[in-house]
């Protein structure tokens, strides 16, 4: 499964870089993320429960953060195990480009799958993915978003 994407993120490249790297973020952003722990500077492990089409998984898995160049770009790579379900590894290079309406981030990721969520069919996978990440990418701009921080 390939999959890419870009979206503009109202804010500066590198609060959008320290975004990307704060597991505080990034388990508040992340649908059905159960849990997300910064292991170093490079390694996080994550519980998250999804849904693609009938079949409900719990991933455990791990990511790690490659081809680091601060705070223009890195690789993602990981792996998660969903039981029965299945699994699901790969990664995703994340880039950071700085336009006038704040900063543009482009990925290009590659995965595999197995077990069960294989025999569900690509279209209804890349749907399901595309759609997990474009609630990501809302939910991060939106912890980006000027003015939140005085909310509370």
């Amino acid at each position: 499964m390939d999959l890419t994407g870009e979206y503009i993120i109202p804010a500066p490249r590198q609060k959008v870089w320290e975004a990307l790297n704060d597991a505080d973020v990034l388990r508040a952003c992340i649908p059905g993320c159960e849990s997300l722990e910064k292991v170093s500077d490079t390694e996080m492990t994550a519980t998250v429960v999804t849904k693609i089409g009938p079949v409900k998984a719990k991933f455990a898995g791990e990511v790690r953060l490659e081809n680091i160049n601060a705070p223009v770009s890195y690789t993602i790579a990981g792996e998660g195990k969903g039981g029965i379900a299945g699994f699901a590894k790969g990664g995703a290079d994340v880039s950071l480009e700085e336009v006038p309406e704040g900063t543009k981030l482009s990925y290009a990721v590659k995965a595999q799958i197995g077990g069960k969520l294989a025999q569900l069919g690509s279209r209804l996978i890349d749907s399901t993915v595309k759609k997990l990440a474009d609630q990501f990418f809302q939910n991060f701009t939106d912890a980006l978003s000027p003015g939140d921080e005085a909310v509370g």
